[in-house]
């Protein structure tokens, strides 16, 4: 959110970002420049991560309409466990702007041998459904945050 009375979000088919007031989200919000439909569940999305798995990676990072950080992430992973409550933090923060996800790689390891997950955690960033940015290693909330400024 970017306050209590906007939503900035990315439009599905074309990816420009739209300032969509709040009290018109349920309102049929479009796009400004191309006029497709903005979801309104879609704008709201989850309060904190996705759990994502190989059974749902498709749907919930690659058709995303919001752009996606993924963390790559083990329960023995001292790193990701150091990493996890800044992710948490991430997804409520950018509710709306992007969707936020968690995979476990030893449960998936169909996703994490796709996109060659060898160090955790590793943090992917999706666009459109392609790879945009990887970062790897346990890194502080502000470096993370300038790492995705790109897509906020």
């Amino acid at each position: 959110m970017t306050g209590s009375d906007s939503v900035i979000v990315r439009c599905p088919s074309c990816g420009t970002k739209n300032r969509i007031p709040a009290s018109r989200l349920n309102q049929g919000p479009k796009c400004g420049k191309c006029q497709a439909a903005l979801n309104a569940e879609t704008l709201e999305g989850p309060a904190g991560p996705v759990v994502v798995t190989d059974a749902n990676f498709e749907p919930e990072v690659l058709r995303s309409p919001l752009p996606v950080l993924l963390d790559c992430w083990a329960e023995w992973c001292g790193p990701c466990r150091m990493v996890g409550p800044i992710v948490e933090e991430l997804a409520r923060e950018w509710q709306g702007r992007i969707k936020v996800g968690k995979l476990n790689v030893d449960q998936n390891p169909g996703t994490a041998g796709r996109f060659q997950i060898r160090s955790i955690p590793t943090l992917l960033v999706f666009d459109r459904g392609q790879v945009a940015d990887t970062i790897v290693g346990a890194l502080p909330k502000a470096q993370i945050v300038q790492r995705m400024s790109p897509w906020l």
